[in-house]
């Protein structure tokens, strides 16, 4: 069937696809890809979504069935993509993912040959994440410290996160049996379902202690509170979700001085960092953050150029 000229918008995202072909297909990667590669849910509505807008396309374009895709089809889509104004880091995702997706039609015999198989993935610039300094994270510790149950909560959800580095999702996921408090660990649940040992440091000890034993029982006993063993509780004894901890943070940062745009997960980077520039060898680092590949952790070198001139002058023979 001829290739009808693309409008550069896609279709509306979650719209159901009309290509039974495509559904099946579609359902089919997912499950695969949850089954086989353990990918989170997070991932796996990325994975939907990225592939369903792809689909959706074709089924403009008028095309119904895999053995119709050809490689333009691919190139045409990220093209729309960029018009758009999607980020080159987005357009890459979802090339990723389409060539998943087509790699397992061909494993799956649906398609003889992999229309991805020549084109060439973007060349993404390198952009090096925004971290913290000590006095600033000291900053943001001393702000939490009314004596209230959130400034209890808020301190303790800071400290776990720049002393182990976890990921917002494995702090607002950490369960009151993931505390070791006599070895100074905790217990952390990553992606794929990963579980891994992180040591934290008494003042995070300290904080959790307070938060665990001053003030979580009355939270968690709120009228519509139910039992539950996460950590970190909401005002309603509910745990505490993702974009309730970017809130908190963001609340701390305000009150603390600090004008730059910060996450949960800019304490995670500032802890990778803070090591790296303490002299933390990388593999130690990268098992702390539950990175799959060092490669991943490498970013983390090319933060502070002081740091590596100054090592420089002071040990190369002709420094």
């Amino acid at each position: 069937m001829p290739r009808q000229k693309e409008s550069g918008t896609p279709p509306p995202a979650g719209a159901p696809l009309q290509s039974a072909a495509f559904r099946h297909g579609l359902a089919d990667f997912l499950d695969a890809l949850r089954v086989e590669a353990g990918v989170s849910k997070n991932t796996g509505l990325a994975y939907s979504h990225d592939l369903g807008v792809f689909l959706q396309r074709l089924e403009a374009a008028g095309q119904s069935d895999w053995p119709e895709i050809a490689p333009m089809d691919v190139v045409d889509h990220l093209a729309a993509l960029r018009s758009i104004g999607q980020a080159e880091s987005s357009v890459a995702r979802a090339l990723a993912a389409i060539r998943m997706m087509l790699r397992h039609q061909v494993a799956e015999g649906v398609l003889k040959r992999d229309p991805c198989a020549l084109i060439s993935a973007p060349v993404l610039a390198r952009y090096l994440p925004t971290t913290l300094n000590i006095d600033q994270v000291d900053a943001l510790l001393k702000v939490a410290s009314k004596d209230t149950w959130i400034d209890a909560r808020d301190r303790a959800l800071v400290e776990v996160l720049y002393a182990s580095g976890a990921r917002v999702s494995e702090a607002i996921t950490l369960c009151i049996d993931g505390l070791e408090p006599k070895l100074g660990v905790l217990r952390l649940t990553g992606k794929g379902n990963k579980t891994r040992i992180v040591p934290i440091g008494r003042g995070a000890q300290e904080a959790l202690d307070v938060w665990l034993t001053q003030w979580r029982p009355s939270v968690a006993k709120g009228p519509a509170a139910p039992v539950t063993r996460e950590v970190f509780l909401s005002r309603t004894g509910r745990p505490m979700d993702r974009t309730a901890a970017w809130r908190r943070l963001k609340a701390l940062a305000l009150r603390a001085g600090i004008r730059s745009n910060i996450s949960p997960h800019t304490l995670r980077h500032s802890f990778a960092s803070h090591l790296v520039t303490g002299g933390a060898d990388l593999r130690s680092v990268q098992e702390m953050l539950g990175h799959a590949s060092i490669k991943t952790t490498e970013v983390y070198t090319h933060l502070d150029s002081d740091q590596v001139r100054t090592v420089h002058r002071m040990y190369h023979p002709r420094g």
